[in-house]
């Protein structure tokens, strides 16, 4: 927390405003949107997960219909196709981002043509905040005529050529879950590129009530609008934002610096200077032939001295869930999961825990 939430919300309960409307959701939506691009019009919403949802139902998404996800990501960018009865098409990663792979993103939906099955919608996803290579992905949408919808739930403040992650495509997400580099506690925010597509989002996300002074209601509706409180932390939330990114990515540089002479371990960094990450999460990849030791070494040994990690996310192909779904692809995804390894990465890092770290590593390396 930066300090100023606890006022946002005071005013809140001073004026009575306590509903999924008030002052707090409007500026609050004012502040996303001024942000990421001036002319974008930002719905805020219950979760990240919602606002891929409505999404998806803007995007036309219905029942026995395709749509390809990243398979490398958190079942979040996933599960809302389900909710539409949609069948989701899994595509591998690229090596430089970690994120949807033009190439075989191109193949798959030849291949859906081929079979009279055009996917309705593409799900890009920038992963642990770092921009997916968007000029190839957003010609291959526009040249196939595919919706585009981008999961920018861990990118927020990311860049790619200096736009901002979640205004290249039709619809952007964002999220503010608990662990996000912002939180409202929970909550997200859809990212539409008119007026007329953020007053549709809100009409569904209150339960899509027509304008009659009685209840009637022409078309399904959901309870996904943000509360006035929840966005009274994301306005305070708001003012510390870029200091959260200074202090994630200088997380980032610390393990460059820790791990520069470790032949066999590679800091997950932008591949260019087009590129600008939030480094929401800082990562690394562990090669055991060079190094002599396994990612899960790593993390056991860690883990000895109270200190969290985790796998990367497990590909989306390859959980229980969607084992009967489609995938295009090679291996990247799946090499990614097995010596993959996120690092203790949060905005309260302090010089002592990061000392920890070090200290604990290097009591594995040097044995």
């Amino acid at each position: 927390m930066g300090g100023t939430e606890q006022k946002y919300v005071q005013e809140a309960f001073d004026t009575n405003w306590v509903a999924p409307l008030g002052p707090n959701v409007n500026g609050f939506e004012q502040d996303l949107a001024s942000y990421v691009e001036e002319d974008s019009k930002v719905a805020c919403l219950a979760s990240g997960t919602s606002a891929l949802h409505l999404a998806l139902i803007l995007a036309g998404v219905k029942l026995n219909d395709t749509v390809i996800c990243q398979s490398m990501t958190f079942s979040a960018s996933a599960n809302p196709i389900t909710y539409q009865g949609a069948e989701p098409i899994f595509v591998d990663s690229e090596k430089e981002t970690w994120n949807l792979c033009p190439n075989h993103l191109e193949k798959a939906i030849k291949a859906g043509i081929a079979n009279n099955k055009k996917p309705k919608a593409i799900i890009i996803v920038h992963l642990y905040g770092m921009p997916a290579k968007m000029d190839e992905i957003v010609a291959i949408a526009n040249k196939y005529e595919i919706a585009l919808i981008e999961d920018a739930a861990e990118a927020l403040g990311s860049t790619y050529k200096g736009q901002k992650c979640g205004t290249f495509c039709d619809y952007g997400v964002l999220s503010f879950n608990g662990n996000k580099i912002i939180t409202t506690s929970g909550g997200g925010a859809l990212v539409c590129k008119t007026e007329e597509t953020k007053q549709k989002t809100i009409f569904l996300a209150t339960q899509a009530r027509d304008n009659a002074p009685h209840y009637q209601h022409s078309e399904i509706g959901y309870n996904y609008r943000m509360s006035n409180i929840v966005a009274g932390i994301g306005r305070g939330q708001m003012e510390v934002l870029d200091k959260h990114i200074g202090l994630r990515r200088a997380n980032n540089q610390f393990y460059k610096e820790l791990f520069k002479d470790v032949d066999g371990i590679e800091v997950f960094v932008e591949p260019t200077k087009d590129y600008f990450s939030n480094h929401w999460l800082s990562c690394i990849t562990v090669d055991e032939k060079k190094t002599g030791f396994s990612r899960e070494n790593i993390r056991l040994k860690l883990l000895e001295d109270n200190i969290e990690t985790r796998p990367l996310w497990k590909p989306m192909h390859l959980q229980p869930v969607f084992k009967d779904c489609a995938y295009f692809g090679d291996s990247v995804a799946e090499d990614l999961f097995k010596n993959g390894l996120c690092l203790p990465s949060g905005s309260n890092l302090t010089d002592e825990d990061r000392d920890r770290i070090k200290t604990s590593f290097l009591k594995m390396i040097t044995k």
